[in-house]
């Protein structure tokens, strides 16, 4: 899909991968509007600079009901070519031990902001017969380890969904792209060794945020369906998915529970 001059609308977009996002689709030349929690003068001017016609923040909060009502409805008079999915929180450690408000907020943010949003583009995207829906998923949606039970079901669910999403949409002119997202160096990344550590071997292997959104550009424009990841990460998901019970013991090794 072309993404010069297109109406590309990015939660989260603020930073980390969204931003870098942002500022890739800005040179593409790509009129953004940017969903993220407060007015950022900074990055209009950064994204304006990198060549981005349009650069318009929507403030919002995604981690209600009523404020996804709210960016509902503040975009409702747009024409949405892309959107991309992004903004997301992290949660982990083991279950008994995780803060339930922490985990509510989390689904709200990951799951229920995701699809209320898609709903509401959906329909003016099917009129018109164009558009694209990218969803930010991530390994833990199919590398399913202990610690990352709450946040792996949230990413799980946004593999499911958005893999039946790609069939109800077949033939319309609308696609889906899911993103097997895998370990970019952010702010959300580094959370991990304080929420995971003390149970089990985090990763430390990372790329740029600036690198995976050449990736995520590449992907938009030859048309992609899923964005998995390489190397011995890419090895690793493969194993997970394939051979599940492999997974599971080879990860068991690395797992230990304090009592």
């Amino acid at each position: 899909m072309e993404t010069k001059s297109a109406n590309i609308l990015i939660t989260g977009a603020n930073r980390g991968i969204g931003k870098a996002v942002a500022k890739r689709l800005a040179e593409d030349g790509a009129h953004l509007f940017l969903a993220i929690r407060k007015y950022d003068a900074a990055l209009v001017a950064e994204l304006k600079k990198a060549g981005a016609p349009e650069v318009e923040v929507i403030e919002s909060d995604l981690s209600t009901r009523a404020g996804v009502d709210s960016l509902v409805d503040k975009i409702s008079r747009l024409k949405i070519d892309i959107l991309f999915n992004n903004a997301g929180l992290l949660t982990g450690g083991l279950l008994e031990e995780q803060p339930i408000d922490d985990i509510y907020n989390m689904l709200q943010v990951n799951i229920n902001a995701l699809v209320h949003l898609t709903h509401a583009v959906l329909p003016q995207m099917l009129k018109r017969k164009k558009g694209l829906i990218i969803n930010h998923s991530s390994v833990s949606g199919i590398m399913h380890l202990p610690c990352a039970s709450t946040y792996a079901a949230s990413k799980s669910a946004v593999l499911a969904f958005t893999n039946c999403l790609r069939q109800e949409l077949k033939n319309t002119g609308v696609r889906t792209l899911v993103l097997i997202t895998p370990g970019i160096k952010t702010r959300m990344f580094d959370k991990i060794e304080d929420l995971y550590g003390k149970n089990i071997e985090t990763p430390k292997d990372t790329i740029p945020p600036e690198k995976y959104a050449e990736m995520i550009r590449e992907a938009i424009v030859e048309n992609l369906e899923v964005l998995n990841p390489s190397g011995l990460t890419g090895a690793a998901l493969q194993v997970a998915r394939y051979l599940p019970s492999v997974f599971e013991r080879a990860v068991g090794f690395k797992f230990k529970r304090s009592l």
